[in-house]
């Protein structure tokens, strides 16, 4: 079966509560609810592409407790092919302990479990390459983070697309450059590319496309995104929706995204995309609750 998009990241359950205040060092404050829901970066784009009716699946790591079976579940719930994904009998599934403020900010702890236990030789290269994109998203530990490096070599099919979130914007340009001359659409937030690039969202998607990615789209939070192909350059403005909860927004806009490319959208009209669903996203509590469904996409 001919996939459009596979995601390659770490797998975790989310807890997720809701504070009057995110506490400092020496600082106490008080727990007013807590939301569990899936989570994972790579995961929870998955699971906005499947809702927009795009094939999916999913390579990752997951251990045979409690928290995995509910992970596992919520991908095959959406339709997402689990074949990918590979079940441990020892070990914890992975954990993401957040807290969020009533303005919508938050902290995130990441306790990655088997996650890290993920190697090269348990990731097979011709599932990759059943796919049209292949999504990767970071992971805490150096050995999967290796095994990616290795399938973006050996795939020969797949566009590889990148969200580099903070753990891998911290490992630097050097680090991610066998990943990076292969990958076809980058889609980091501001601060990221300013952490691996030392410069603003223009000057570092410039950067990044003088190094071989085909595509940059970073995400600028409330000010929507900068998307640019090296030719073509677009601010786009976000949609105006109240945050109850940020979690996941960076990871609903690559779904948006992709999805646009996958229908042949033009530039601006998949970040348009990317800001749409992102701003769903962040109107409920916890990364999927408000991803929208196909039906809801307006037509841009």
């Amino acid at each position: 079966m001919r996939l459009d998009v596979i995601g390659f990241g770490a797998l975790n359950l989310d807890k997720i509560y809701t504070v009057g205040e995110i506490a400092g060092a020496g600082q106490e404050t008080f727990v007013e609810s807590l939301t569990v829901s899936p989570g994972g970066s790579a995961a929870n784009t998955i699971a906005g592409l499947a809702r927009l009716g795009s094939k999916t699946g999913y390579i990752g790591k997951l251990a045979n407790d409690q928290e995995g079976r509910y992970l596992l579940d919520n991908l095959k719930r959406d339709g997402t092919d689990t074949s990918g994904i590979i079940i441990s009998r020892n070990g914890r599934s992975g954990v993401c302990v957040g807290f969020v403020d009533h303005s919508g900010e938050r902290a995130l702890y990441i306790d990655p479990g088997v996650n890290d236990d993920l190697i090269s030789r348990e990731v097979g290269v011709a599932y990759a390459d059943s796919s049209q994109i292949l999504h990767l998203t970071s992971f805490v530990g150096d050995a999967p983070f290796d095994a990616q490096r290795h399938l973006v070599k050996m795939s020969k099919k797949a566009w590889i697309s990148l969200d580099p979130g903070e753990l891998y914007a911290k490992r630097g340009l050097l680090a991610l450059y066998p990943i990076l001359k292969r990958t076809s659409v980058f889609l980091p937030n501001e601060k990221e590319l300013r952490s691996m690039t030392k410069k603003g969202y223009r000057r570092g998607s410039k950067d990044l496309l003088a190094r071989g990615v085909e595509t940059v789209a970073v995400k600028l939070a409330e000010r929507g995104c900068y998307v640019s192909d090296g030719t073509e350059g677009y601010l786009i403005p976000a949609y105006k929706r109240k945050a109850k909860d940020t979690t996941g927004a960076g990871d609903a806009f690559c779904a948006g995204f992709l999805y646009g490319l996958l229908n042949e959208k033009d530039l601006y009209v998949c970040g348009k995309l990317g800001n749409f669903v992102a701003s769903r996203c962040i109107s409920e509590y916890g990364a999927r609750n408000g991803l929208p469904s196909k039906l809801d996409v307006p037509n841009l």
